[in-house]
């Protein structure tokens, strides 16, 4: 199991604390230092079964002075998103925990986290 974080984010402060209270085995990615290429973000989101505008965090400044609220939600502009997120990685939601079923979540939850644990039992 791989968890994408941002150590500054409490909720994936969360999610590390309670996988190892879980006694998981799983390697932290730290997303805005070794940032994922379009093409790992387009395989994540097939393992979330979301879209890019689903795991944007549209509320932060750079996403502001981008105006991608603005911009289209739709198959023709989903490569757009995927370059967005891959250029300016602070954008992805966080933390999010791929399982080694080939499931993916954005665990912002505890109970998300607990769900990405049952994905990696045997």
């Amino acid at each position: 199991m791989e968890i994408w974080i941002n150590p500054a984010c409490s909720k994936c402060r969360s999610a590390i604390s309670l996988l190892d209270a879980e006694g998981a085995e799983y390697t932290v990615r730290r997303y805005l230092e070794d940032v994922p290429s379009a093409d790992e973000i387009r395989a994540v989101l097939e393992r979330l079964n979301l879209e890019p505008w689903d795991i944007t965090r549209t509320a932060e400044a750079e996403a502001k002075e981008l105006g991608l609220k603005d911009w289209a939600r739709d198959e023709t502009s989903r490569d757009r998103w995927i370059t967005a997120l891959a250029e300016h990685p602070k954008l992805i939601q966080r933390p999010i925990i791929t399982a080694d079923d080939g499931t993916a979540l954005v665990a912002r939850s505890e109970d998300a986290v607990r769900e990405a644990l049952s994905h990696n039992k045997s």
